[in-house]
């Protein structure tokens, strides 16, 4: 079976939907015939005619020998000849579009819902998200297939530790993140904030003493950071998975997270629960957390290791068995 598989967004990002094929493709490779397709780069004009042009005409013609076109997230085309597959990790630019710029607000209000109800089947990542398509776009639940993504090494509890304490975060620093509230909840509980993650779009402050930003940081120093944190938190405001969160708790850090979403889901008991709307209620979360290391540090690899990339690749090759 030959597959298809829209990968422009490694040309754009190394965080995101990037992440999720860096970590799939190999798997995949094992299972189908995988043909890559891309165009551009990670400039924001290539951004709008990947948007424009690539997606709703390009991409499908390109894909039309193949068995089935897979596109990794909602962006895809609106029509194709051979069956489509689409990925969604979220469906955050609809529910809360002031999160996002006005680019992605525009051409999500108007192509997002077109595109995943042009696709043969749709994976969702969570329980959390499959519910979203059915309430938020109107998505048939028997089109639905929820493929949870995964999580392999580095990403384990044992390795180097980061030194020094401190309360680690992790993500592209936009609005959604919620690092603001988590900077003063950081500050009301008296640790350092390390934020691990490449400045997105928005003007995003985070003022004061105790913050100190590392920019983009490679897998392995990333694994090495979780390890040492007194604790990791992340009390996003939004999210259809959350990889740091299944992160974290492989490598065995005490996790803070958010009540909202599919954080929850995905840490299922092994991580402390807060209301991200409140730097008080996220404080409190991060001192019970560091009080109850030692109970919660190997609750998390436990967890974790109900999560596997050569599974999402299994269970997605059979998503495209179906059609193909």
């Amino acid at each position: 079976m030959r597959v298809a598989i829209d990968v422009s967004p490694l040309r754009q990002s190394r965080a995101g939907t990037a992440r999720y094929l860096r970590a799939l493709l190999p798997e995949l490779e094992r299972l189908v015939d995988v043909e890559p397709l891309a165009w551009g780069g990670a400039r924001k004009v290539a951004t709008v005619a990947r948007d424009v042009w690539w997606y709703p005409l390009a991409l499908p013609r390109r894909a039309r020998t193949a068995d089935v076109l897979h596109c990794p997230s909602f962006r895809g085309p609106v029509f194709s000849r051979v069956p489509l597959v689409v990925t969604v990790h979220d469906v955050g630019v609809l529910r809360r579009p002031a999160a996002f710029n006005r680019w992605t607000r525009v051409y999500s209000r108007f192509f997002v819902p077109r595109v995943v109800r042009a696709a043969d089947r749709v994976i969702a990542v969570s329980e959390f998200t499959k519910r979203e398509l059915v309430d938020v776009i109107g998505v048939r639940e028997e089109r639905v297939r929820v493929v949870p993504n995964g999580v392999g090494k580095p990403f384990v509890a044992d390795g180097e530790r980061a030194q020094g304490d401190y309360v680690l975060a992790v993500g592209t620093v936009e609005p959604r993140k919620n690092l603001p509230r988590l900077a003063e909840a950081a500050r009301v509980a008296g640790v350092e904030l390390r934020i691990a993650g490449a400045r997105g779009w928005g003007d995003v402050r985070v003022n004061g003493d105790g913050v100190r930003f590392l920019g983009f940081v490679p897998d392995e120093e990333l694994a090495s950071l979780y390890r040492g944190a007194l604790c990791f938190a992340y009390p996003s405001l939004y999210e259809g998975f959350g990889i740091p969160v299944l992160e974290a708790l492989a490598c065995g850090a005490p996790v803070v997270t958010s009540t909202a979403t599919a954080m929850a889901e995905v840490a299922d008991g092994a991580a402390v629960l807060v209301d991200p709307t409140d730097s008080v209620a996220i404080a409190a979360g991060i001192e019970e957390a560091i009080r109850r290391r030692d109970e919660l540090a190997p609750l998390g690899p436990k967890r974790a290791a109900a999560f596997s990339w050569r599974f999402a690749a299994e269970a997605t090759a059979s998503v495209y068995r179906e059609l193909a």
